[in-house]
């Protein structure tokens, strides 16, 4: 009895021991993988502070040219609607700090203006076309406009951990934003463009399925200062401040 309970727990030991390697070469990685990679992804806006126009200073009231607000007034943020992210992204981790690598990245979203109650104030004694305005604060209701952006991050740092399957990894660099605002209010039609320089910068984790396919998921936050000019059919021109949190996964090809 003592023979077999001798094997039989020898033999658990050996199962044991067998389930903790098969579980240590499935979450380990060879270091040999292929660094160049393509990937795409979809994602969302979030909700919340970060997802506003924030900042905002009116610089001038559009009409004739000489408009211009001196000094400059000022708005409650704008809130932006939640919105579908889409894009793309390649890059290359290079094999001898093989951690370390670069990437290009794009994204599309349409986080509209929402109509809603927005605080206008300007103080008093404001140069507006050679003469002043009088000052105040006034809440109007603004109505929503349609807002595109789309992102381009050219040189993305990224960073990472590549000893397991499963890698984490974090990114920054610099991003150029191209924005355009289209109002559709009667009377007031007309299309504001602005394109920007900010910063790009996520964390996220990879896992690979097979030696060439991976899947990601990432939280990118971006921030950037937009400056619109104001349109002749009385759109006035604003600067703001652009800083969404972005949540967004997809599936990479690694050659």
């Amino acid at each position: 009895m003592k023979r077999w309970l001798a094997r039989g727990n020898r033999s658990g030991i050996g199962m044991r021991a067998l389930c903790l390697t098969a579980l240590l070469a499935s979450l380990s990685v060879s270091n040999v993988y292929s660094e160049m990679y393509v990937g795409g992804q979809v994602g969302t806006t979030f909700f919340g502070d970060h997802q506003k126009l924030t900042r905002v200073d009116m610089t001038d009231l559009g009409g004739p040219p000489g408009s211009f607000l001196s000094p400059h007034g000022s708005m409650s943020g704008r809130n932006l609607a939640s919105s579908p992210v889409w894009g793309g992204k390649i890059g290359y981790y290079f094999p001898r700090v093989s951690w370390f690598g670069v990437e290009l990245e794009a994204s599309y979203t349409t986080p509209h203006i929402e109509q809603g109650p927005t605080r206008v104030s300007i103080l008093p004694g404001t140069v507006v076309a050679g003469g002043t305005v009088p000052g105040g604060d006034d809440v109007q209701i603004f109505p929503g406009d349609h807002f595109r952006v789309i992102t381009i991050a050219p040189f993305n740092l990224m960073f990472r951990y590549n000893k397991m399957r499963f890698q984490p990894y974090v990114g920054v660099g610099p991003a150029i934003f191209l924005s355009r605002i289209k109002t559709t209010e009667v009377g007031f039609e007309g299309t504001q463009s602005s394109t920007t320089v900010g910063v790009n910068v996520k964390v996220g984790g990879e896992y690979f399925f097979t030696k060439h396919l991976s899947g990601y998921g990432e939280m990118r936050y971006n921030h950037t200062r937009f400056e619109f000019d104001a349109t002749e059919s009385g759109s006035f021109g604003f600067k703001a401040t652009y800083n969404p949190v972005i949540f967004s996964f997809g599936v990479s090809y690694h050659f």
